[in-house]
């Protein structure tokens, strides 16, 4: 099993927090750092949130970490037009010599976007956008050298594109959520990884994203499944509960759908649940940008106890 660092800080984060953060990942011995792209905090109205875009910093973790994975978990599709997402994804994967994930989405969250002027169509516009990014973005990366890729849809159109980005490696895509119908034919067209979105009870989610494959006919086994855990450990009472403090009332809200106990026996079984349900990465979605011992103490009790 695969196991991943998912940062969504309560109130945003700095570089420096995020960087200090990846580098723990990579030395506790997690397969990949992701991140959130977000612009605004669950908590629309918190002052002391510090947006940061989530393809800029991983073009400097790019180059400031050598082996951890790096992607977002998700990208919204509203946030950039799909040709130059297509670019900046590609950038981020030569600087990292291949290691760039593209977790995407149609994006969700209307408060934030009129915080920033950016459009937020209605649900099935934005599905459509998505449908009509993906087949952009993979169009572009599958452009062999010498040819063009051109496209022709109701909201993009591409024409002739003849400077093709060349990524290390051909970027992942990952696509998920609880959907029973267009994310998961996303995922069965598109997607490396199918993500079962937040929490523990991912089996029928599962189920119903291999039927939906083998009715399009894409073997299912070539598509990853993951999960979303969120999680908080300490070492006793007393530092658990001093991280639990840390993170305040949003955190303690979202991880009501996670683990939290002392030690890492709690978080062993759950990710043994989930792969019985089918999962073969997890996410630890951590939300205090200030404590890279948590991660380190994830890596000690979890990642090398899987090992």
């Amino acid at each position: 099993m695969r196991l991943r660092v998912l940062l969504e800080p309560h109130h945003g984060a700095t570089y420096e927090q995020i960087l200090t953060l990846a580098r723990a990942s990579e030395d506790a011995g997690f397969d990949a750092f992701f991140r959130s792209d977000h612009y605004l905090g669950i908590d629309a109205d918190d002052p002391d949130y510090q947006p940061t875009d989530s393809w800029t910093t991983l073009a400097g973790l790019a180059v400031q970490t050598s082996g951890v994975r790096l992607g977002t978990l998700v990208t919204a599709g509203t946030y950039r037009l799909p040709g130059q997402l297509a670019v900046e994804v590609a950038t981020v994967d030569q600087m990292s010599g291949g290691r760039a994930e593209l977790g995407i989405g149609t994006g969700w969250y209307e408060r934030e976007h009129s915080y920033f002027g950016i459009p937020f169509p209605p649900v099935r516009e934005r599905f459509d956008r998505l449908e009509e990014q993906l087949a952009i973005i993979t169009g572009i990366w599958d452009t062999k050298p010498g040819e063009r890729f051109s496209f022709d849809g109701r909201h993009y159109q591409v024409d002739g594109c003849a400077a093709i980005p060349r990524p290390a490696a051909r970027p992942k895509i990952i696509i998920g959520g609880a959907g029973p119908r267009r994310t998961p034919t996303l995922a069965a067209r598109y997607a490396d990884e199918f993500n079962g979105a937040l929490g523990m009870d991912v089996r029928e989610r599962y189920e119903n994203f291999r039927r939906i494959c083998e009715g399009t006919g894409r073997d299912p086994g070539q598509v990853r499944l993951s999960a979303t855990l969120p999680v908080c450990i300490g070492r006793d009472d007393k530092d658990l509960q001093r991280r639990r403090d840390a993170l305040g009332a949003p955190g303690a809200r979202l991880l009501t759908a996670g683990i939290v106990g002392v030690g890492g026996g709690e978080v062993l079984r759950a990710c043994e649940d989930l792969a019985a349900q089918g999962a073969d990465t997890v996410y630890f979605h951590l939300y205090g940008p200030d404590d890279p011992e948590h991660v380190r103490l994830l890596g000690t009790e979890v990642v090398d106890r899987l090992r």
